[in-house]
């Protein structure tokens, strides 16, 4: 997992998770979880590829869940006291992750495109993500879920094309 990355990383995943819960069980969830991780480190990779993305992100901080949280009703409860991990939430590492745990054949196409990237030998096995088993799916049922996805894939689907695209991993 991309070092610089990490706080980012587990926020997005979180979110997801959050939002898009696993059914009950310690095995699901921690199936979906794997998922989510794999989603949210391939997509950090793709959308922050050099150290020096990552130092601007560190600069400039991410976005947070605010608009994400609006979008999907998934708002914290007003008696949440641990909600400072939402400021390290990124809306489009988010977007992007949700368009990955959609499409397992465009994961396989990013994960392609990570060769580009500074962290190609730091993200480990994204073997759940492009290649999710039955289990798998059925544990994350709900974060896998186009429809469910959708209104958050859309957001920046299109500027992930474009990344997929300049680093030659074949999308259309």
């Amino acid at each position: 997992m991309p070092a610089d990355l990490t706080a980012l990383i587990a926020a997005s995943a979180r979110w997801l998770l959050a939002a898009y819960q696993p059914p009950t069980g310690a095995l699901s969830r921690a199936l979906a979880e794997a998922q989510a991780r794999q989603a949210a480190t391939l997509a950090a990779s793709l959308c922050y590829p050099t150290s020096m993305d990552v130092e601007l992100l560190h600069l400039l901080a991410p976005s947070g869940s605010h608009r994400l949280d609006w979008l999907t009703g998934s708002e914290p409860h007003d008696d949440d006291t641990d909600i400072a991990w939402r400021t390290w939430v990124d809306e489009t590492v988010v977007s992007w992750a949700a368009c990955l745990l959609a499409e397992p054949a465009l994961a396989t196409r990013a994960h392609e495109a990570l060769a580009a990237t500074e962290h190609h030998t730091e993200t480990g096995s994204l073997q759940r993500l492009t290649n999710p088993s039955a289990l798998d799916s059925e544990a994350a049922a709900l974060l896998r879920h186009p429809d469910l996805l959708e209104g958050i894939a859309v957001l920046h689907r299109p500027h992930l094309l474009e990344r997929l695209t300049a680093h030659g991993a074949g999308v259309s």
